[in-house]
């Protein structure tokens, strides 16, 4: 995609910012609760704009719609502007000209002051200036924010006349674990910046998307004396338990500037996995670790989905009352003829973690969510199929000295356990044909390239794919993971830190992954380090 100037960009904004007839607010985040003096009959008084305290960001965005989001200081109604731009930022003209007026949900205390916008009917291929602010109960407009999106290229043309396709993105998982926290010693989570700076289209969170379980303390002495300072609040400083620990734990993520700047330009899809609860967790777990009063898993479980469904850009479904919807999470998102995102929930449907040796099925997608993907991987028209998982297939993740966190499970034979529901996705893509499918993830906390074929695997009936994995982008650095070789990986590469929980101090051992996708749909993926540097690169040349 073309780079735009922030001056260009906030060209654009202010121009949907006057369309929607509201004066441009000038105050930063910094100064959330700021008082604003008017007059009435020559007596000063004095009123509290509502601020953006988290910034604003944007998700799911599609060749025709796209979440809007923000959080306020208080009770109010999200107001976004839209306006469609030209690479250079400029608004487009006659028949390709697009501005709109969005309202959004109430932010009260019921979501922590969240509120969430479907934008729908967007013109495919379009970029747009966006602003976003709150109005308080008399119809004052509050500090407002600017950023931008694109939606995904359509079938036709796009509205600036050029061929719909290329485009990029950035996925990446783990943010804020082990005690890493905000370090403004190094500039913050530097490689939210690294990810920004490749000017991606969009950005995949696989998972992790906080530390519910890993408090967070105002200093780390590292394994060569120095130390590391981390920005602390309350919230963070202890496990979580109230649901007003979770929500403080994304508060805490959305304090940090780089992840702000990110989220306001570049859409997220985002997934959970086990830490927006606690480790390793799945439904109906007991915990026994003596730091938690509330033990009940599907409790915490609960409070944790609640909040980061608040606090992340995705589609509000059911009535939008309480921020905790029933609904699923996995979900399919469309980025036009070249590439759908298939995202995975591989925790609320899980199965105990054991050895993963028994002899009859046991879930880690479940039977809903196994079909589903079947059923929409196989009807994908888009040359690419992704699949975004929150864990990995071939790597072994240890849950204590004999259990197993993922589907893998030290056994390099004929499908056991949960292997054998990954074992029915496999064999129902090669049934069906499908071709171009490729999995990304993270988790493991290192980055590397698994390449898996039935020609060296104990189970052949699959096609050979690709496996991903990227991560952590601000964690402790662990790995590498000894493979299972039920379904065949061959390691191309992998990269890891120099040694357990290695911090993000140098950005050398946190990593991420982008994607090129060019106009012949070849896909490149390249694996690297949160000071950009490219460390393995791989072009992937399409199956007709």
């Amino acid at each position: 995609m073309t780079a735009l100037t922030r001056r260009n960009i906030l060209k654009g904004a202010i121009a949907a910012a006057g369309a929607a007839a509201v004066a441009p607010v000038t105050a930063s985040p910094a100064l959330a609760g700021a008082a604003q003096t008017t007059r009435h009959s020559g007596v000063a008084l004095v009123r509290n704009r509502l601020t953006l305290p988290s910034g604003i960001a944007t998700g799911d965005v599609t060749a025709g719609s796209g979440v809007l989001w923000s959080r306020a200081s208080g009770s109010g109604r999200l107001v976004a502007s839209l306006l469609a731009v030209d690479d250079d930022g400029s608004p487009l003209r006659g028949s390709r000209a697009f501005q709109r007026v969005l309202r959004g949900t109430a932010a009260t205390e019921a979501t922590d002051f969240t509120s969430k916008i479907n934008a729908t009917h967007l013109p495919a291929g379009t970029r747009f200036a966006l602003s976003m602010h709150f109005e308080d109960a008399e119809g004052n407009a509050g500090e407002t924010a600017r950023g931008s999106f694109a939606t995904a290229p359509g079938t036709g043309l796009l509205r600036s006349g050029r061929t719909p396709r290329r485009q990029s993105f950035v996925w990446s998982g783990d943010t804020a674990g082990q005690g890493w926290g905000i370090n403004e010693d190094i500039g913050g989570m530097r490689g939210y910046a690294a990810m920004h700076a490749t000017r991606p289209d969009f950005f995949i969170h696989s998972g992790d998307t906080i530390y519910a379980d890993g408090p967070i303390t105002a200093q780390v002495t590292e394994p060569d004396g120095q130390i590391w300072r981390n920005h602390v609040t309350e919230e963070v400083s202890k496990v979580a338990e109230s649901l007003n620990d979770f929500r403080g734990r994304h508060r805490y993520n959305l304090m940090d500037r780089n992840v702000r700047a990110m989220y306001a330009e570049v859409p997220v899809i985002a997934q959970w996995d086990d830490h927006e609860t606690t480790n390793n967790w799945y439904p109906g777990e007991i915990l026994t670790d003596p730091r938690y009063t509330e033990r009940r898993v599907d409790v915490l479980a609960a409070r944790g989905r609640q909040a980061w469904q608040e606090y992340q850009p995705i589609a509000q479904l059911g009535d939008g009352s309480t921020g905790f919807e029933p609904a699923r999470i996995y979900r399919k998102i469309s980025r036009g003829p070249q590439l759908d995102i298939f995202c995975l929930d591989m925790r609320t449907f899980k199965g105990p973690n054991t050895d993963g040796k028994e002899t009859s099925l046991t879930h880690i997608l479940g039977e809903e969510q196994a079909r589903w993907l079947i059923r929409e991987v196989s009807r994908s028209r888009a040359t690419w199929k992704v699949i975004s998982a929150d864990l990995p297939l071939g790597i072994i993740v240890p849950d204590g000295p004999v259990n197993q966190e993922s589907l893998a499970n030290r056994d390099a034979g004929a499908p056991l356990g949960k292997e054998l529901e990954i074992a029915g996705v496999l064999s129902a893509f090669k049934r069906n044909r499908v071709k171009n499918v490729v999995w990304l993830t993270a988790d493991v906390h290192y980055c590397a390239a698994h390449h898996y074929s039935p020609e060296r695997a104990a189970f052949s009936d699959f096609d050979p794919f690709w496996e991903f994995v990227a991560g952590p982008i601000n964690a402790g650095t662990f790995g590498p993971s000894q493979m299972d070789g039920t379904f065949g990986p061959d390691v191309a590469f992998y990269k890891a830190g120099a040694y357990a929980n290695q911090s993000p101090r140098t950005g050398e051992s946190q990593f991420f992954g982008y994607v090129d996708l060019d106009e012949d749909d070849v896909f490149t993926v390249s694996l690297r380090n949160a000071n950009g540097t490219v460390l393995w690169r791989k072009a992937l040349h399409p199956e007709r």
